[in-house]
């Protein structure tokens, strides 16, 4: 019996390993007639059903039945089998499934993508699931799939642009319209990949590239502020421990205990919760472990239970919680315009204080490659030496660079008209 053939069961599906140097791999079941799993170099596994029909030279028909495991086996082949049943009977399964296709409404889709695609993969998807309700689901959600053309969503992803931004003034950016637009791209591709995908001939609007930190006299005003009476401990420790480790906003906000090592002063962000899928290492300077040791103290002082998270998103409740249970610190928005305004301060986001923490160390001499240690990023041409630098220079640029935000704080003061 050939290797590619042999009887579907969990355990032999969840070791099968894409083939090097192969985009798509077949396998067929040897139970089930037409049933075959179609596995991508990386690793994605696609239940397919194909089949040719009684008497008919064209070529087989293929349909994509489903993920596996969101799929399974059993459900698999009682589709295969159903489809077989058609074929024999001569009917025409590909017009049938276009039909049955083209009754379906975006949101059924989109529901669908979130749990085949988005949840078991995607760390963001909380993040997809907030533009699908703000850009997409109120003009497209209900709309039937054989209503979507390319000339509709053009208008659409125009649209948006004209529509007001719910905090402050002006319109939709571009750059959001893009993101929505990207979206959208994606669930058609996953979730329908043999029907042609209406947003492929949309062109993207161009975007400006956002530059944006804290200058020297800015940071005085925002140090000034995290300091206030009014600025929560939660909120000071979590915004300054972004600031001086430029880590991502979602990983500072679920850093865990069990992450940090004292010893080495060093914070390990493991591959499943790192954007680029690797373990990171982010050293962690003086000023973060002064934070990371006082919040540990006054967990263990409160003396309720263990607690997993360094910010956690309950951390008044005294009453005993299972760690499985526990939730981490979520993005202060509210308590974030509160501090700009008592900083009088514009236009300042969380992800710039990543990128503040990069731009004070290129003001001080360190080079991109420390710079793109230090925050993370990876190509495919730095990736050789990002393997072969140590934790010390990028530490010491980081120390610098802290060093020198708080030189901020003894500026002459500016009168800020609020």
């Amino acid at each position: 019996m050939a290797d590619n053939k042999f009887n579907f069961t969990n355990n032999r599906l969840r070791n099968l390993q894409p083939v090097p140097g192969k985009k798509r791999s077949y396998y067929y079941d040897i139970k089930t007639a037409g049933l075959r799993l179609q596995v991508t170099s990386t690793g994605t596994m696609t239940f397919q059903f194909q089949a040719r029909y009684p008497k008919q030279r064209r070529s087989p028909v293929t349909v994509a039945l489903g993920k596996y495991p969101t799929l399974s086996i059993n459900e698999a082949r009682k589709l295969a089998t159903g489809l077989m049943t058609d074929i024999l009977n001569g009917v025409e399964v590909e017009d049938k499934i276009n039909r049955k296709r083209d009754e379906y409404d975006l949101d059924t889709v989109f529901n669908l993508w979130l749990k085949q695609f988005a949840k078991p993969h995607k760390k963001s998807w909380e993040e997809d699931v907030r533009r699908y309700d703000l850009y997409i689901r109120k003009p497209l959600g209900k709309k039937k799939l054989a209503w979507f053309t390319t000339a509709a969503i053009r208008n659409w992803h125009r649209k948006i642009t004209t529509l007001p931004k719910q905090r402050g003034k002006g319109t939709i950016t571009p750059a959001t319209a893009n993101r929505s637009l990207a979206l959208l791209s994606t669930v058609f591709n996953q979730m329908i990949p043999e029907h042609p995908n209406p947003c492929r001939g949309v062109k993207k609007f161009k975007e400006d590239t956002r530059d944006r930190f804290l200058q020297p006299e800015e940071l005085q005003r925002f140090f000034e502020a995290l300091e206030h009476q009014d600025t929560p401990v939660l909120l000071r420790d979590y915004v300054l421990v972004s600031l001086f480790t430029g880590g991502r906003r979602s990983n500072v906000l679920s850093m865990e205990w069990r992450e940090i090592s004292p010893e080495r002063s060093l914070w390990t962000i493991p591959g499943l919760k790192s954007k680029n899928g690797e373990p990171m290492d982010i050293p962690l300077v003086k000023e973060v472990i002064d934070i990371l040791e006082r919040r540990k103290k006054e967990q263990k002082s409160e003396k309720n239970h263990f607690q997993k998270y360094v910010f956690p998103g309950r951390a008044s409740d005294l009453k005993p919680i299972k760690p499985s249970e526990q939730k981490h610190y979520s993005e202060p928005k509210k308590a974030w315009q509160s501090l700009l305004r008592r900083a009088g301060l514009e236009n300042v986001r969380l992800h710039d204080l990543r990128r503040t923490m990069g731009s004070y160390q290129t003001m001080t001499g360190a080079s991109s490659t420390i710079v793109g240690k230090t925050l993370g990023h990876k190509s495919a041409e730095a990736t050789a030496v990002y393997a072969r630098l140590t934790q010390d220079p990028v530490r010491a640029s980081m120390e610098i660079a802290v060093e020198e935000m708080q030189k901020s704080k003894d500026l002459p003061k500016k009168v800020v008209k609020m």
